[in-house]
């Protein structure tokens, strides 16, 4: 009876998935549809957004979802995400993986594995009336800032600058919630932000980005499913062959982002 029990257990355990399985899952589905489906954010330029005109969906993380499906021999499915679905559409299968605004954090790393090559490296900038006078992080102890619902920004702000943090469902919101006075000052991506004020300067000539420094400039990677190692290392593999022909940086430069240290120095090092 005991031998029976003890094959039973080997048994049993040999018919569980294994990592090289979970590994193969995604890969395998890309494969066999053609597709690969990112889920991204299209609250804005230069990262994500439609075109009021066409109606396509353009941006930097737009282009690099593009041609990661490219060089995988697939097509591209983009299917939008907010702040507060983009991990739960992730973990559930409604995407393969996501170019999302959403910037390495070790809480992140928990649930979510991540190609480790980095595509971009970015802090929170921070948009504020001009009559706000705000003239260091440190001006906004008790006072309500409002950012996206999940935002790595939020803690920062609250534990090392004491502000009254105030989560909205997406960015558009959180910007309408500063215009509307529920807030002294809006915290998001740094370049999205410079992007408004310079495009939309006539709309925002009442605001400015008062302050010289991001808030923890962190990397931006592409996050899949814990696990799937297989896409994980090909997305990893692609990400360093584009920094290295320059395809990163000639986007980044196309949608308006700045050329910094970090872009070059990743070019460079993967060029050999």
């Amino acid at each position: 009876m005991r031998t029976q029990y003890l094959a039973a257990l080997v048994a049993a355990w040999l018919l569980l998935p294994t990592s090289a399985s979970l590994a193969d899952a995604t890969s395998d589905k890309i494969r066999e549809r053609g597709i690969i489906t990112f889920g991204v954010i299209l609250s804005g330029p230069p990262y994500g957004y439609i075109d009021p005109k066409t109606k396509e969906e353009l941006g930097f993380n737009i282009d690099l979802a593009r041609e990661i499906g490219r060089r995988l021999g697939v097509n591209v499915a983009l299917v939008p995400v907010t702040p507060p679905n983009r991990v739960q559409f992730l973990q559930q299968g409604k995407v393969d993986a996501l170019i999302a605004n959403m910037d390495w954090t070790a809480e992140r790393a928990e649930i979510l594995n991540f190609a480790p090559t980095p595509f971009f490296r970015v802090g929170g900038a921070l948009l504020a009336r001009k009559s706000a006078a705000i003239k260091h992080w440190s001006d906004l102890k008790g006072k309500p800032v409002c950012v996206s619902q999940g935002s790595n920004y939020a803690k920062p702000l609250a534990e090392e600058f004491g502000a009254q943090v105030k989560g909205y469902p997406n960015q558009p919101e959180s910007l309408l919630a500063l215009r509307g006075g529920n807030c002294v000052a809006a915290v998001h991506v740094s370049g999205t932000l410079r992007a408004l004020v310079k495009d939309r300067a006539d709309e925002w000539q009442e605001f400015e980005l008062p302050l010289p420094t991001d808030l923890i400039p962190s990397d931006g990677v592409v996050w899949v499913r814990k696990g799937e190692a297989d896409i994980q290392a090909r997305i990893d593999a692609i990400l360093k062959e584009l920094h290295g022909s320059g395809f990163i940086l000639g986007i980044a430069e196309k949608n308006g982002l700045t050329i910094d240290d970090f872009l070059r120095e990743a070019n460079a090092r993967f060029k050999s």
